[in-house]
C-alpha cells in the first residue's frame, strides 16, 4: 500500500476528534513504556534456588507422574506448566502486564495493534474485499490487540461485514478478553457446540471462543497470532553422531524427600531414541546441534494451509524467533526477568524462540501456501508508515499523553528493545502467487 493510501486510512481514523480522544493512550490504560523499557533493557537475573518457597501442588504432581512413569519431555512439562487444568499458569489469572510477568506490544502502545488492523484491511482490499470473513485470533491474551483491530475496522464501516473468534483455552482470560471485547457475553453450555463462550461488540460484531482452531467455522479467514507459537510445547532435540536424542525431564534425585527450596528437576539425555528423536528429520544441511521442535507448530500450520487451500485467508504472525540458526531458547519469564525454567513450575511464563524456518517448511511442503519473512517488527511497522500514524495520533491527542504514545512507540521500533527482537511473518494461499507480484504485501516490501 502505498504512503498515500497509508494516511489515507489514517485520516480517516483522526477526522473525528471525539473519536481520537477516546481512542488516547491514556484512555485504554496502557503501562508506563519508560517503566517497561528500563525493566526490558536492563541485565536481567535468575532467580536463584534459596530465594524460592516451598513446592507447590504442580511441583508435587509432576515429581509423582515422573517417578511412576519416568521422566517426561520437555513438551509434556511445558504443556503441563502453562495449561494444566488446576495449577497452569496461564489457567486462572492474569499473567500480563507491568504488574504480570511480562508485557506484550499491543499492551505498549496502540499503534501496534492499529497498523495490523490497518494491514488487514489493506490486504482484504487487494483481495477483492471478500465477504462476509472472519477475523480469528489465536491466544489473545487480554484481548488487548483484538479490541484495537475491532475498532479500526469498525471505523472503516465493516462491523457487519465480519465476525471474531477467539482461540483461547484459559477460562480466566476469555473471561477478561469478553469483559474488554463485548457489550454483552453468555455461556454455551451446549456440549456439541464449537464455541464455548459467545458475545457481541457494542457495534453488533458477533464474537465466539474456541478451545481450538479446529473449531472455528470454514470460511474466507483473517489469523492472527501474536506471541502464541513461542508458548506451545517443543520437544528439544540433540545430536548424538548421526542420530538425534531428545532432552527429557527427571527428578533430581540428589533432593531426595527434601522438597523446601530445592529444584526437583533436571535434564537427562536417554540411552536410546524416542519416538520424536526417532521420527524427526532435520532440513538438509542442518549445522545445529540442538534444537527444539513444537509438534503442535506443524499441526496448526497444516491446519491454516489446509483451510487457506479450500476457503481462503491469509495470517499474520507476529513472534519473538529465528529463521533455523538459534538452538537452545528454552527459558522462562517471572516478574519481566529470566527464570530458571525448572524452578517453581507454574509461577513463570515458559517460552522457547519461534522457528520461523520450520514453519515456511511445514507450510510450504504441498504447495499450498506462500511465506514471507520474517521481518524485524521495527522495519514492518516503518513500512506501515508507524511514523504518520504517530503524529496523527499526537496532534490529536492530550498533551500529558504525548510523551507516553512516542516512548511506547519508540520501544515498539527501536533495534535495541523490540523492534528487531520481535519478527512478523505471513501466509497466503499458493494461488494467488501472481497476484502478489503485482500486488505486493505491505510491511513485508
Amino acid at each position: 500500500m502505498s504512503k498515500r493510501s497509508l494516511n489515507c486510512l489514517f485520516g480517516c481514523l483522526a477526522a473525528n476528534s471525539r473519536y481520537c480522544r477516546n481512542y488516547s493512550y491514556k484512555a485504554v490504560r496502557r503501562p508506563d513504556a519508560a517503566i517497561l523499557s528500563r525493566k526490558l533493557t536492563a541485565p536481567q537475573v535468575e532467580s536463584k534456588p534459596d530465594e524460592l518457597q516451598a513446592p507447590n501442588d504442580l511441583t508435587k504432581h509432576l515429581r509423582a507422574k515422573i517417578l511412576a512413569t519416568g521422566p517426561i519431555t520437555v513438551a509434556e512439562y511445558m504443556r503441563e506448566v502453562l495449561t494444566n487444568p488446576l495449577s497452569g499458569y496461564y489457567m486462572n489469572r492474569d499473567v500480563f502486564g507491568r504488574e504480570g510477568d511480562f508485557i506484550t506490544s499491543p499492551e505498549i502502545c496502540q499503534i501496534f495493534g492499529e497498523l495490523v488492523a490497518v494491514w488487514i484491511v489493506s490486504e482484504w482490499r487487494k483481495l477483492g474485499s471478500p465477504t462476509p470473513f472472519q477475523v480469528v485470533e489465536l491466544g489473545p491474551g487480554r484481548g488487548t490487540l483484538a479490541r484495537d483491530v475491532l475498532k479500526v475496522l469498525t471505523q472503516f464501516k465493516l462491523a457487519g461485514q465480519f465476525s471474531m473468534h477467539m482461540v483461547e483455552i484459559s477460562p480466566y482470560l476469555s473471561k477478561v478478553q469478553a469483559q474488554r471485547l463485548c457489550f454483552s457475553s453468555e455461556i454455551v453450555n451446549d456440549e456439541n457446540s464449537s464455541h464455548y463462550l459467545t458475545g457481541k461488540t457494542a457495534t453488533g460484531t458477533k464474537v465466539f471462543w474456541h478451545k481450538r482452531l479446529e473449531d472455528v467455522p470454514n470460511a474466507f479467514s483473517i489469523i492472527l497470532a501474536h506471541e502464541f507459537f513461542d508458548a506451545l510445547p517443543v520437544h528439544k532435540l540433540q545430536r548424538d553422531d548421526k542420530y538425534w536424542k531428545e532432552v527429557l525431564i527427571d527428578v533430581n534425585e540428589n533432593n531426595g524427600n527434601d522438597f523446601d527450596n530445592k529444584q526437583q528437576f533436571r535434564y537427562v539425555i536417554p540411552k536410546s531414541q524416542t519416538p520424536v528423536s526417532h521420527l524427526f528429520t532435520s532440513i538438509t544441511g542442518e549445522t545445529r546441534d540442538c534444537l527444539e521442535y513444537s509438534l503442535d507448530t506443524d499441526r496448526i500450520i497444516n491446519i491454516i494451509a489446509n483451510r487457506f487451500e479450500s476457503d481462503g485467508g491469509i495470517a499474520l504472525i507476529m513472534d519473538y524467533g529465528h529463521f533455523g540458526e538459534k538452538g537452545d531458547t528454552f527459558r522462562a519469564f517471572k516478574n519481566h526477568q529470566l527464570h530458571e525454567p525448572l524452578l517453581a513450575p507454574g509461577t513463570a511464563d515458559l517460552t522457547a524462540d519461534v522457528d520461523f524456518r520450520q514453519i515456511k517448511r511445514v507450510a510450504e511442503e504441498n504447495g499450498k501456501v506462500l511465506c514471507f519473512g520474517p521481518v524485524e517488527q521495527g522495519s514492518f511497522l516503518q513500512k506501515m508508515e508507524g511514523e504518520a500514524r504517530l503524529e496523527k495520533l499526537l496532534s490529536n491527542t492530550l498533551p500529558e499523553n504525548r510523551d507516553a504514545i512516542k516512548s511506547g512507540y519508540k520501544m515498539l521500533t527501536d533495534p535495541e528493545q523490540m523492534g528487531r527482537r520481535f519478527k512478523f511473518f505471513s501466509i497466503f494461499p499458493a494461488v494467488l502467487k501472481e497476484h502478489l507480484k503485482k500486488f505486493p504485501i505491505s510491511g513485508f516490501y
